[in-house]
């Protein structure tokens, strides 16, 4: 079928499922741990939480890629025209620990299509619901929003501030961490979620065509650290749930900060802090009983 942004038309793909099931090997892990600058031969016994998207990567042709390294329109996801595909944010429960060596089954719906129309033109969001069993047993489910974008405006900065002003100063966070995500690491972590998307590697590209300032970091990479962020800081609790939303783009090359602050609810509120002060990300975290 033709791409199109029509409702009526995209809509028609709302109750599409498909299932894929994957080994959850260790080797991707060893390259997740030396991406983030760990050490690769140690293994954790569990999937830590976000590392589930090292897996189920779709697995296009050379030929069937968009300009923008994306697969083409169309197949499992509805075919939106709309040409800048970006992961807006999403929502995790987990419910059993997945253990590495496991053949975990992952069963994918589209759940929603939604057309908008925002400050940078027409949006298009598609709400995809994935469910991982093991051995019959649910372990994880996760809501993935998508968020389709028309092309940029001649002399639009999508990467710039979205204000004049600076924003102000926020207080200390309980927890902290810096991260740098340089172009090594961005190029890395496409490597392991196979994700040919031009705008996490390729600097001419992502400037002159995309009119970002720089290289974006990727943002299931950014939920995978929050999550890490909270779990290390509350090592007695399990992370049960997380929700995330993306709200400014991570430039690579920039120093960001990793925040976050326990609530009274038995968890957790999250963000990244760019260089301005700006947050790019927000998160919520819930915990339960070890």
């Amino acid at each position: 079928m033709e791409p199109s942004a029509d409702p009526a038309v995209l809509r028609q793909w709302i109750g599409r499922s498909e299932t894929k099931t994957a080994m959850i090997h260790r080797e991707p892990i060893a390259m997740m741990n030396a991406t983030l600058d760990r050490d690769p031969e140690s293994p954790p016994e569990f999937l830590p939480p976000g590392w589930q998207w090292l897996f189920f990567n779709a697995v296009a042709p050379a030929s069937q890629l968009g300009e923008d390294g994306h697969p083409q329109r169309g197949g499992f996801l509805p075919p939106v025209a709309l040409p800048r595909r970006m992961w807006a944010g999403g929502t995790l429960k987990f419910h059993q620990p997945i253990p590495v060596g496991a053949a975990l089954e992952r069963r994918s719906t589209i759940a929603d299509v939604t057309v908008k129309e925002g400050r940078s033109g027409k949006l298009v969001f598609v709400a995809v619901d994935h469910a991982f069993h093991l051995n019959g047993a649910l372990h994880l489910e996760e809501r993935h929003d998508i968020v389709y974008r028309e092309p940029p405006q001649p002399n639009a900065q999508p990467g710039a501030p979205t204000a004049a002003t600076a924003p102000a100063p926020e207080p200390p966070a309980p927890w902290s961490r810096a991260w740098n995500p340089d172009a090594t690491q961005l190029f890395r972590y496409s490597a392991l979620t196979f994700n040919g998307h031009r705008i996490h590697y390729d600097f001419p590209y992502v400037t002159e065509v995309e009119g970002y300032v720089g290289l974006v970091a990727h943002g299931p990479l950014a939920a995978t650290l929050l999550m890490d962020l909270a779990q290390a800081s509350n090592p007695n609790a399990r992370l049960t749930w997380f929700q995330f939303r993306g709200l400014n783009p991570m430039i690579g090359g920039q120093k960001l900060i990793l925040c976050g602050q326990p609530t009274g609810d038995k968890g957790a509120a999250l963000w990244i802090l760019n260089e301005e002060g700006r947050r790019c990300m927000e998160g919520t975290a819930r915990f339960g009983e070890v």
